[in-house]
């Protein structure tokens, strides 16, 4: 592939995920995909037909482990929600490898990235079950949700407000089947909420109105820069695709028709029924609602959090009536994989880029320089792709974080010039990258911090947080970097073309240039080459020049 083709990938084709039952089809492939929550563990296992391409759903498993009930001195997770956790994803992988699923991925969400000891879970994780868990998040959870649910539904380019709320949060969508226009997470969930705010039981007058009151003060302005998205005149609809909003819409139905549903299709909640059922709920013990149509014990303990949270939402937003969508974020990590695996032509064309135009935006939100930027995101990908397989054997995942890593490592100049290097991993640390892993935004952010100055040191709180073989990603990659920052000393696109030479014996890699003007002997950036290579030489071991081409100087 050649470097123009990596910095402008060509945005898939029309094609559309299909809830039919797929046909015996040789390129079938099974996939498990687990969603690890405040609330519950959901797993879905799935038979991919990569010729249509669709996916169907073949299995499902569903495990209440409360995994967001911390330690309230620490905000720890508990030693008894990590051992729930642990038992219930073993009976995921059973189920996984019964289907003989080529790939099991897990992702976790609001508990595990707020508790402190969330990265050791996954450790644990890892170490007895050898599951690996990538920590996403909120904004990116919002985005795999949206995939969730343009997989089962048809939004036939109408607007459409997706709401989730989960144990420790609440994801807001806005999104009429192409580009989300809003993504938001904000911390208030079902299972926070209740563990907060709620002690009594039937819960008090105090604590109802303290409740509502925090919600709506944490609902406020994401609400409102959701409704800044929406076109006057535009009608929109509302989707909820948690538990918590099925129940309440299978309540309501059970109540209504005298039967519980079977399925909720064709089944909506108005608001008007919302308010009278959270006032029942609000005035009933923890026992009848246990009692209620379909609800169990764990559903009961959270579910008057749930209906407030709905019922604000609904309320803010002018909404008369909710559907349910019963795809969600388990739904959208299948289709994400599908996506990165190239076996979806999307209709989507937003998503076969948003990797790269998420660094896009946020290098625009912090003012870098983009042609600087992209002229060394260039230079390292050349010494990358030149480089591969005499100097190194990392692959296209590696090369695209140090694509997005050299656009993004000037950022911190937007806090302060001085050791701006560290502000920009701050910056795209904390700054929502879409459709990438915390592990990958951790390297990305990483590999910025250390296009200048020395090589990463294990005593940086930053660096020592990455596995072992992402810190070998970051020791190399980073040394690419900062020859690529060096060849750009001037930042005025001095060099035309850059040619790599190896020579194995004596171990040796020449770096030819090509200057853009004749006459330019490239003095600043041949010397800004040699202070900066020794990070290179040392991490391939191999004695690094550089050469302007012959005949290239007038």
């Amino acid at each position: 592939m050649t470097t123009d083709a990596m910095l402008n990938p060509p945005l898939p084709a029309v094609s559309l995920l299909s809830k039919a039952p797929i046909p015996s089809d040789p390129n079938s492939r099974i996939l498990a995909a687990i969603d690890i929550g405040t609330n519950s563990i959901h797993m879905v296992v799935v038979k991919i037909n990569s010729s249509l391409p669709a996916f169907n759903i073949v299995d499902a498993e569903k495990s209440t482990v409360r995994l967001g009930e911390r330690c309230p001195q620490t905000g720890n997770l508990t030693v008894e929600a990590m051992a729930r956790a642990i038992a219930a994803l073993r009976r995921c992988l059973d189920m996984a490898r019964a289907w003989n699923a080529e790939q099991i991925i897990a992702v976790a969400t609001s508990a595990t990235r707020e508790a402190p000891n969330g990265r050791e879970f996954i450790r644990d994780v890892e170490a007895q079950l050898g599951l690996q868990i990538d920590l996403i998040a909120g904004q990116e959870e919002a985005r795999r949700i949206y995939l969730g649910v343009l997989s089962g539904l048809e939004l036939h380019n109408q607007p459409h407000v997706i709401v989730d709320i989960g144990g420790g949060s609440t994801e807001l969508i806005l999104g009429d089947g192409h580009d989300p226009r809003f993504l938001s997470s904000t911390k208030v969930g079902a299972v926070r909420l209740s563990n907060e705010f709620i002690a009594t039981d039937p819960i008090s007058n105090r604590e109802y109105d303290r409740l509502k009151a925090y919600v709506r003060g944490m609902l406020e302005w994401p609400l409102e820069d959701l409704k800044g998205h929406i076109q006057s005149g535009e009608a929109v609809r509302i989707l909820g695709t948690s538990g918590t909003i099925e129940s309440l819409i299978r309540l309501d139905a059970s109540e209504t028709q005298g039967v519980a549903p079977a399925s909720l299709h064709g089944y909506g909640l108005t608001l008007e029924r919302l308010q009278l059922l959270t006032q029942r709920l609000r005035k009933l013990p923890f026992s009848d609602r246990c009692k209620m149509p379909g609800m169990s014990e764990r559903r009961a303990e959270i579910i008057l959090s749930g209906a407030i949270i709905l019922q604000e939402v609904m309320e803010s937003l002018g909404m008369k009536q909710i559907h349910a969508c019963p795809r969600a974020l388990r739904e959208g990590i299948i289709v994400d994989w599908m996506l990165n695996h190239g076996l979806i032509e999307d209709r989507l064309r937003y998503q076969g880029s948003v990797r790269q135009r998420s660094v896009l935006n946020l290098a625009q939100k912090y003012r870098v320089n983009l042609e600087n930027a992209q002229q060394i995101a260039q230079f390292s990908v050349n010494i990358f792709d030149q480089t591969h397989s005499t100097l190194h054997r990392w692959g296209a995942g590696e090369r695209e974080l140090l694509w997005a890593s050299a656009i993004l490592h000037n950022c911190g100049h937007y806090i302060s010039h001085s050791a701006h290097h560290k502000h920009s991993y701050y910056l795209i640390r904390n700054g929502g990258l879409l459709g990438y892993t915390d592990a990958e935004i951790e390297m990305i952010a990483n590999l910025a911090r250390y296009h200048r100055k020395g090589a990463p040191k294990k005593k940086h709180e930053a660096y020592q947080v990455l596995s072992k073989e992402s810190r070998q990603v970051v020791d190399q990659l980073s040394a690419i970097l900062k020859v690529a920052v060096a060849l750009d000393r001037r930042q005025i696109s001095a060099i035309q073309a850059i040619d790599c030479e190896f020579r194995p014996e004596p171990r040796e890699l020449i770096i030819h240039l090509t200057p853009a003007q004749a006459g330019d002997d490239c003095d600043l950036e041949l010397w800004s080459f040699e202070y900066k290579k020794a990070c290179f030489e040392a991490e391939f071991q191999v004695k690094l020049s550089a050469k302007v081409k012959a005949g290239a100087i007038a």
